[in-house]
């Protein structure tokens, strides 16, 4: 984090730019999804959120703080906004999007699963945000596209220019066994990787199950929300060889 620091402090043409990063984070409510685990996900944003090195990290260009959108899908027309765009500047900001996450209601969800169709709805909220350096969608899921627009028929030039998207994948119980459970989980991270993520710094993150979510969520805003200053001090090192 100390190298992290010291390389934005040398960026000071950057460091006067409205926003660092767009972030929307896209949550699977289909029926797949039961209360309990709905419940486990809501929770594990919020415990995300506030974990000591996710704060360290939203903090660490006052001048260029991080905006971020949460909403929940299921069926082809099932997307719901449960945090509107929110400009991080204070930990203030942050108690008010854990506030809005946990008394936030599930309505009915849709018995089916249509990841292209959040896809698109991701890509319609980040489009009035290009003035951010980095624009990101999230989608967490527990299973493919059952209805709906497939993800690899949607083209790339219907991504937004700069958009990457990431995906976060969720095991869950099988009452075939634990082996088939870890089976269906490696299939849906090759899903993803192959179909829905956008990008050329893109990635997967897995969570064994809900249980894990929070784990898995604070893994992926960590590497998230470090991609602007990882990125270019990659570059700027070059490679060896």
């Amino acid at each position: 984090m100390m190298r992290v620091c010291l390389f934005v402090m040398l960026l000071p043409g950057i460091a006067q730019a409205a926003c660092r990063q767009a972030l929307s984070l896209g949550l699977d409510v289909s029926s797949s999804v039961d209360q309990s685990e709905y419940e486990l996900q809501l929770e594990g944003v919020i415990a995300a959120l506030n974990a000591p090195v996710v704060i360290d990290i939203l903090f660490l260009q006052p001048d260029a703080p991080v905006r971020l959108h949460v909403f929940e899908w299921s069926g082809p027309v099932n997307q719901t906004v449960i945090v509107p765009w929110t400009t991080i500047n204070t930990p203030a900001d942050i108690a008010a999007i854990s506030a809005r996450l946990r008394a936030h209601e599930r309505g009915v969800p849709a018995p089916t699963t249509a990841v292209g169709s959040a896809l698109l709805a991701g890509f319609s909220y980040l489009e009035d945000h290009a003035d951010c350096w980095i624009r990101t969608l999230d989608l967490s899921g527990d299973g493919e596209t059952n209805t709906g627009p497939l993800p690899e028929d949607i083209p790339d030039s219907a991504t937004p220019t700069g958009v990457t998207v990431n995906g976060l994948v969720v095991g869950s119980g099988n009452f075939f066994g634990d082996q088939v459970s870890r089976t269906a989980l490696a299939d849906l991270e090759v899903y993803y990787r192959e179909n829905v993520i956008r990008g050329p710094v893109a990635f997967v993150e897995v969570a064994q199950n809900f249980d894990d979510y929070a784990a898995a969520m604070e893994r992926k805003l960590v590497r998230e929300l470090s991609a602007l200053a990882v990125g270019q001090m990659d570059t700027g090192q070059g490679t060896d060889g």
